[in-house]
């Protein structure tokens, strides 16, 4: 295993640890709903956004329980929008990370009601006071999830995707702009918390917020890449789904080499934002390309 992956895999198990303590335990009437729930967050998974979040806040300097626990907030996040996304009535998918996805391990309403509980939680994560005791930075941190998971991030992300698979919208500006909504949102808002929490200044900000938004465009292209070539027994979840559907993405729109040099072109973009910081990036660096190399 190499230094990367060795760093990634511990974070992964650090972060799920986190994340399992301050989930609430499966017991009571509602215990089927926390199942659910536990179920969504604590499977498997590359845990890649509360990583860089952690990566991030450690370059500038910010408190590792602050960092992870944002993080714990993050995979909340994360967690509940693929349970949603999941859905029948999204993208319809029966498998996510080599499992049955959580409404055919549970059942439709389960996953609806796991799905929002997750994103509840990821507020209440932030909201504590042991997630930093400086109440102000505590609502911005609160502010900033609110925004990338909203109508103008994730969730607005992903109704741009709706109308693209629906045939209503194929330009690649439209589809630039869905990913960096759908995808990108929260890729960013890694960066920013951890500029947060160390309290950086605005060159700082700006440096990372520009590499989490090229990172999280040449992850959505590998994404569009994976669904045309990808094996799924590696990716873990159905593939080649975009075309049968005529789904316009950046492989249709772009071709296989186009696309592949679009994320090539962006993650040269993405570890340019680093070059001011040496050594220090050096696992966010090979964060670029393990996002560019991925195979599942």
């Amino acid at each position: 295993m190499s230094e990367y992956s060795t760093a990634l895999s511990e974070a992964a198990d650090r972060i799920t640890v986190a994340l399992d303590a301050l989930l609430p335990r499966a017991d009571g009437p509602e215990k089927r709903l926390i199942s659910a729930m536990r179920y969504a967050a604590l499977g498997p998974g590359k845990r890649m956004r509360p990583f860089l979040l952690i990566e991030c806040g450690r370059l500038v300097g910010a408190d590792e329980r602050a960092l992870l626990r944002a993080a714990c907030a993050v995979e909340c996040v994360h967690a509940y929008s693929l349970v949603h996304d999941d859905l029948p009535s999204m993208d319809n998918d029966d498998l996510r990370r080599g499992r049955p996805t959580v409404h055919k391990a549970y059942d439709e309403a389960t996953a609806i009601l796991a799905g929002d509980a997750l994103q509840t939680q990821a507020f209440a994560i932030l909201a504590d006071p042991e997630t930093h005791p400086d109440a102000a930075l505590r609502c911005e941190l609160v502010s900033r999830l609110a925004q990338a998971a909203g109508a103008r991030g994730m969730a607005g992300g992903q109704m741009i995707d709706m109308a693209i698979e629906a045939g209503e919208e194929r330009e690649i500006g439209v589809i630039t702009r869905c990913q960096r909504m759908k995808t990108g949102a929260l890729i960013a808002f890694c960066a920013e918390a951890g500029a947060v929490l160390a309290r950086a200044d605005k060159e700082t900000r700006t440096a990372l917020e520009g590499f989490a938004h090229d990172l999280g465009l040449c992850y959505q292209i590998v994404d569009d890449l994976l669904d045309v070539e990808g094996d799924e027994t590696l990716t873990g979840k159905r593939t080649r789904k975009d075309a049968g559907q005529g789904k316009a993405t950046f492989v249709t729109i772009l071709g296989v080499d186009g696309a592949r040099d679009r994320a090539r072109h962006l993650a040269a973009q993405a570890k340019e934002h680093l070059v001011n910081y040496g050594e220090d990036a050096k696992l966010l660096i090979q964060t670029v390309d393990y996002v560019l190399d991925r195979q599942s």
